[in-house]
């Protein structure tokens, strides 16, 4: 048997592309609209655009200085802060990945609901039972061990490129320079860092959002013809996607006023190009997003149910997390990870914006296995742990110190109610931790630091429960 065959550096930059570019670049002209005019949306991109390479060339460096560290991004966090930050981190991870798929199920029946009124912006009683039966036929399938989609990612990445360049290209032509200039810093003001500093802020979780997965550019390393190209395909990768989101966000505001664009209904991209084009534009973009978002679907459900059981070999979940049937699919782990999505995919009733309130909360829980990674880029830098006596580490620095400080301005930007609906997620997490330090036969489940952790995430979790109550957080 031959060995496999070794990418090359165009390959590896289409696969970063492609895994980043998902069904949020659909919805991603009103949802920056939402909450910045022009002048913030590209103060925003330009932090994002150094924030996330940044953090990108620190997933690559950690590979390359500590390859035994082959636990995912949770390992990072392990091998630098202790054991309950890097179960933390795995545990954040998962939410991140699961919640993510309950914000592709509302937008992808606000797609479908284009075609069949029914389902009225894919979040009422019609939706949330189409959404769960897509659910569980996804889950079956795993079950039965469909575990390459080669195809089925092939077919998909077409069919969320041509319908993206389709619309930057027409886009281009229908861009009015006045409309986009027109209130360019919000309500008629000058530009000031106190004026704009919230809508920039606005900003911050929808572009975490669309770059979810840019951990994913460094997987294939191994695969790699040249090592070195890996570096080089994650920023030209990084930059390539980068471009393609500032594109797809200006050229709107250019075309249609921004508080039409932010009353947009999802995929919001589809009636933008359907006001320049006419009906075909936006029953091509929705059929570009329905094949788009069920290929995301199914590789994301995979992911989901992987990282608890990866993480369960790897000892920091529960062994009950490493069960497989006779197909290898982890049964537990996905029963579980597919039982909670069935679960939030019910908040379509009570949220009013289902796709927002999920990829929201998808994107703060991710926070805390970026910033531990972007911290531990920066140890490592600084202690000089993994280099050569002397090599400059100069430059390795930089990265740390920049993504971190990157990584703090998201937690910033996220906003502590997000943050604080988030902790109500990570709670739990602590009882699952201390199930795993009983398997391991551990007396001292916590250390001084990591009890004052785990005390201040189930105090955060039960102040965010008063105020749900209380109607001081809504949502």
């Amino acid at each position: 048997m031959g060995s496999p065959k070794k990418l090359g550096l165009f390959s590896l930059i289409a696969i970063v592309v492609g895994s980043m570019i998902g069904g949020g670049a659909f919805n991603l002209t009103s949802d920056m609209a939402a909450g910045a005019n022009a002048g913030a949306i590209l103060i925003g991109w330009m932090i994002t655009g150094i924030g996330i390479i940044a953090l990108g060339l620190s997933f690559q460096n950690l590979t390359m200085r500590k390859p035994e560290l082959e636990g995912g991004v949770y390992s990072y966090a392990k091998a630098g802060f202790g054991s309950f930050m890097g179960f933390n981190s795995a545990f954040g991870y998962w939410l991140s990945a699961w919640l993510g798929n309950v914000a592709y199920a509302t937008l992808l029946f606000s797609s479908i609901g284009y075609f069949f009124p029914v389902f009225e912006g894919g979040q009422n009683i019609a939706a949330i039972i189409g959404a769960s039966l897509m659910l569980w036929l996804v889950h079956a399938l795993i079950l039965k061990g469909v575990h390459s989609a080669a195809l089925v990612n092939m077919i998909t990445t077409v069919a969320k490129l041509i319908p993206v360049f389709l619309f930057i290209v027409i886009m281009i032509f229908a861009f009015n320079i006045d409309q986009f200039t027109q209130d360019f810093w919000g309500s008629g003001t000058t530009f000031t860092w106190g004026a704009v500093k919230d809508q920039v802020a606005s900003t911050m979780l929808v572009t975490l959002w669309v770059f979810i997965g840019v951990e994913g550019a460094v997987v294939l390393s191994g695969r790699a013809k040249n090592k070195r190209d890996v570096g080089r395909a994650t920023v030209i990768g990084l930059v390539g996607t980068l471009i393609i989101y500032v594109l797809i966000s200006l050229l709107s505001i250019g075309a249609m006023a921004r508080t039409d664009l932010a009353g947009l209904p999802s995929p919001s991209m589809a009636y933008v190009l359907e006001s320049v084009v006419g009906n075909w534009g936006a029953t091509f973009i929705n059929i570009g997003l329905i094949i788009s978002v069920l290929g995301a679907w199914l590789g994301w459900t995979l992911l989901a149910s992987e990282i608890p059981y990866v993480a369960a070999k790897d000892g920091v979940f529960p062994k009950w997390f490493a069960k497989v049937n006779k197909n290898q699919a982890p049964v537990n782990s996905l029963w579980l990870t597919n039982g909670l999505i069935q679960l939030f995919l019910l908040t379509f009733i009570i949220s009013e914006q289902a796709y927002i309130f999920a990829f929201s909360l998808a994107s703060s829980a991710i926070l805390l296995p970026y910033l531990f990674t972007a911290l531990y880029q920066f140890k490592l830098a600084r202690s000089g742990e993994g280099y050569e006596v002397n090599e400059s580490r100069k430059k390795d620095l930089v990265l740390g110190t920049v993504s971190s400080f990157y990584a703090i301005w998201l937690v910033y930007a996220a906003g502590m109610n997000y943050l604080l609906l988030v902790m109500i997620l990570y709670a739990p997490g602590i009882l699952l931790y201390i199930a795993v330090q009983k398997e391991a036969h551990k007396h001292k489940w916590f250390g001084r630091a990591e009890f004052v952790t785990a005390l201040s995430i189930g105090l955060l979790a039960f102040w965010a429960v008063i105020k749900l109550f209380t109607g001081s957080i809504t949502f």
